[in-house]
């Protein structure tokens, strides 16, 4: 959630976020109404605390009429004290309510709009031209069915729409991307987990996911658990209501998982191959730092993505994420995108975000300060950062970009170590 205070000190910069993201400005009033609200009941119920407190004094040193009297009016001003401590709960839950749905602060420099108004960061590297090498390039499903990767008619046999088999070498490459990705993060510092795929409400909601309103969300009503659409929840949800001691560096963990999003919003788009299912795999990475070091580990997760795309030897291009199309945890959002040949067009294989003290404020995550002598001086909340290293979709550009003309695929050399030596993958 956002910082109160600093919506109270700063309530104009508040309101400039919610314009870029195309979101409800009026919001930030009727925040700021609430919390006076708030604090306004709290006062009342506490000051009739203390005269409840201090009129039992009073009544245990009176006698007779008098005593009589003075309990008439504790017994008036209880039912004011039990008023007051409703009404204080109520604007309690009227402010914890717009809380939930205020999205973060985005950062300065977001690029303001929609969808469609990101800022291209850079472009590395060049798309084949299929032409020049005189042949017309598949498709990765096609491709994956001629080197026996992909089976898609008895994954929707099985599940239905959107479900898929990977087998044989495809089962193998999956596992390959989702391995170089680990030993890649293990050498970086982070501790590879393998996490759960299920997660109660709270830990949903308090990741930034609205478990009430988000269609992309799978429930299991019987048990009260959520699926998750990346490991990100599940370790966000690792530390809450913890603190931390980050004097050492920031905490780093790579999570490898299975995900799930219902994609309900994609009705009719990307319905051949894998581009967009309900079940993929991935492994992500997941940093907790103190607040001012951030965007300093914003740029660092960038990089081992980056790193990652090297070593598959894919053209992409990074995007600045309009502040319209950030989820509600994020500050700023960076998307390496990879050229499809068959599709003519970037997509998106890894994303990046900077949640600043966002999710950290929603699961009661802090850090331990210290001061110049090294004695503990309170607590704060943490920065929370994630970033894609590696997940099924990246099979669809490694096959079309890496394709041969007798429907064959090159492997990178990077990932050949993790077939056993393969070099190409072979058309059955």
């Amino acid at each position: 959630m956002i910082d109160v205070r600093e919506l109270s000190e700063h309530p104009e910069k508040f309101r400039a976020s919610q314009r870029a993201r195309g979101a409800d400005e009026s919001l930030v009033d009727r925040l700021l109404a609430a919390d006076s609200r708030r604090r306004a009941a709290l006062t009342e119920y506490e000051t009739l605390r203390a005269e409840q407190n201090a009129f039992g004094k009073k009544v245990a040193a009176a006698k007779g009429e008098e005593k009589q009297a003075l309990l008439m009016e504790v017994k008036e001003l209880a039912a004011k004290v039990k008023a007051a401590s409703v009404s204080a709960d109520e604007a309690q839950a009227e402010q914890d309510e717009l809380m939930r749905v205020f999205p973060n602060l985005v950062i300065d420099g977001v690029p303001a709009g929609g969808e469609d108004d990101y800022i291209v960061v850079k472009t590395v590297g060049t798309p084949r031209d299929f032409a020049a090498e005189g042949f017309e390039p598949r498709d990765h499903l096609e491709i994956g069915e001629l080197i026996g990767a992909i089976d898609m008619e008895r994954g929707a046999k099985v599940s239905g729409a959107r479900f898929y088999f990977l087998k044989g070498v495809g089962a193998r490459l999956e596992l390959a991307l989702l391995q170089m990705a680990l030993d890649q993060a293990i050498k970086a510092g982070f501790t590879p987990m393998i996490t759960p795929t299920l997660v109660r409400p709270e830990t949903m909601q308090g990741t930034g996911f609205d478990v009430k309103h988000d269609a992309e969300i799978y429930r299991l009503a019987e048990d009260d658990l959520y699926l998750v659409g990346t490991s990100e929840v599940s370790l966000a949800g690792y530390h809450s209501d913890e603190i931390l001691d980050l004097s050492g560096g920031p905490v780093r963990y790579a999570g490898w998982s299975s995900c799930y999003r219902r994609e309900a919003g994609s009705h009719g788009k990307d319905t051949r191959g894998i581009i967009r299912v309900h079940q993929f795999n991935k492994v992500e990475m997941f940093s907790y730092v103190p607040l001012e070091e951030a965007e300093a580990e914003h740029a660092r997760l960038l990089a081992w993505e980056e790193e990652m795309l090297a070593k598959v030897e894919l053209p992409y291009r990074i995007i600045d994420t309009a502040a319209g199309d950030l989820g509600m945890s994020a500050a700023r959002k960076f998307d390496c995108e990879a050229w499809v040949p068959t599709q003519g067009r970037y997509r998106e294989l890894t994303s990046t975000s900077n949640c600043t003290g966002f999710q950290a404020r929603r699961l009661n995550i802090r850090e331990r300060m210290f001061d110049d002598d090294g004695a503990a001086k309170g607590t704060r909340s943490v920065a929370t950062l994630n970033g894609t290293l590696a997940t099924t979709r990246w099979i669809v550009a490694i096959l079309e970009h890496h394709q041969n003309p007798d429907g064959s695929v090159t492997v990178p050399a990077a990932l050949r170590p993790y077939l056993g030596g393969l070099e190409v993958l072979p058309v059955l």
